[in-house]
């Protein structure tokens, strides 16, 4: 299957958009749609990231040749919920110490990487990551903070496919861990 450059989500005038990667990117779609729904999130896809392949496909992408990471972009309502937020979720609900892997799940693909689209993101982005590697992992993080390059959407049998297969693989590294508030 073909995929093309993603057009952008259908959300009303002021929403903005937060991608991450954390692993299989099903997992991180469904705790992300839980967590957030009636509270700002607005659309999620999952798709593909930071790699050097045109027209990535799911198989090629597994392979860990294309450079791109299993990814899920957010359309949000900034009135409702923050970028912040959704960041410090995202470091309670995977492991961002491990290198290129998510519980068995190992290669790049599967990569904790924050893509930023603006400036201000950015600086959200490394103060969060500065933040909860401080005080929550211990100098351990390994998540990337880069500018979010071409985005592919995935294949139409991915999107909410927890949902529609509820026994589905669920990667074990993806649950909410209790941290305490961040002190700034």
């Amino acid at each position: 299957m073909s995929n093309t450059p993603a057009q952008p989500m259908n959300v009303p005038s002021g929403a903005q958009t937060a991608t991450v990667a954390a692993g299989c990117f099903w997992g991180v779609e469904h705790m992300y749609r839980k967590a957030f729904a009636n509270k700002g999130l607005l659309d999620a896809r999952v798709g593909y990231i930071g790699g050097d392949t045109n027209d990535p496909g799911y198989r090629a992408v597994c392979s860990g040749r294309t450079g791109h990471a299993e990814a899920l972009q957010i359309a949000y309502d900034p009135n409702a919920v923050s970028y912040r937020a959704l960041l410090e979720f995202f470091y309670k609900m995977h492991d961002p110490t491990t290198a290129n892997s998510q519980g068995p799940d190992v290669g790049s693909q599967y990569r904790s990487a924050i893509f930023y689209h603006n400036a201000e993101q950015e600086k959200i982005a490394k103060e969060i990551t500065e933040k909860v590697n401080k005080q929550w992992w211990k100098g351990k993080v390994v998540t990337e903070v880069l500018p979010a390059g071409q985005w592919w959407d995935a294949e139409t049998y991915h999107q909410e496919y927890l949902d529609k297969n509820p026994s589905g693989y669920e990667c074990p590294s993806h649950f909410l861990r209790k941290f305490p508030d961040l002190v700034d």
